[in-house]
């Protein structure tokens, strides 16, 4: 049974092949030699999700926010742990809705922060307003089926 997973790696972008079952064992870029789970959330502007979106196998969750958003930086570092505790299962990722503002626009961001899962290029779930780590992991984890 190949179980192998394809995952963007956050520093240079390479799609890198990893067996399922190696995920949590700290898997490194073939091309740049870092660490495909850093336990923090990815930057991405438009092309990195955009990419993440397309070439990643695994789950992709985005914090949709921006720096001038008090709501947004409150939850940033529930949100940074609650990256330690859905990896390597879930690739986490931030969007900063001022730079990217026709992605934002595209996906009918309306209110920050908010939260979009996607498995498989779709989005399945999403959720405006901050929250605490606990609830980020667990709304994740319930729209995941685990």
């Amino acid at each position: 049974m190949n179980n192998a997973r394809h995952v963007v790696c956050p520093h240079c972008s390479a799609v890198n092949r990893v067996p399922g079952e190696r995920l949590a064992e700290q898997p490194v870029c073939g091309k740049c030699a870092q660490a495909l789970f850093s336990g923090q959330p990815v930057e991405l502007d438009q092309a990195g999700f955009e990419r993440h979106l397309a070439r990643n196998d695994l789950p992709l969750l985005v914090d949709f926010w921006a720096p001038w958003c008090g709501p947004c930086r409150t939850m940033a570092p529930a949100y940074a742990q609650a990256a330690t505790q859905l990896e390597p299962a879930v690739r986490v990722a931030k969007v900063d809705t001022e730079q990217a503002q026709a992605l934002a626009a595209r996906m009918g961001i309306r209110s920050i922060p908010t939260l979009a899962l996607f498995v498989g290029g779709r989005e399945v779930a999403r959720q405006a307003g901050a929250m605490d780590s606990r609830s980020i992991v667990a709304w994740a984890r319930s729209h995941l089926g685990a």
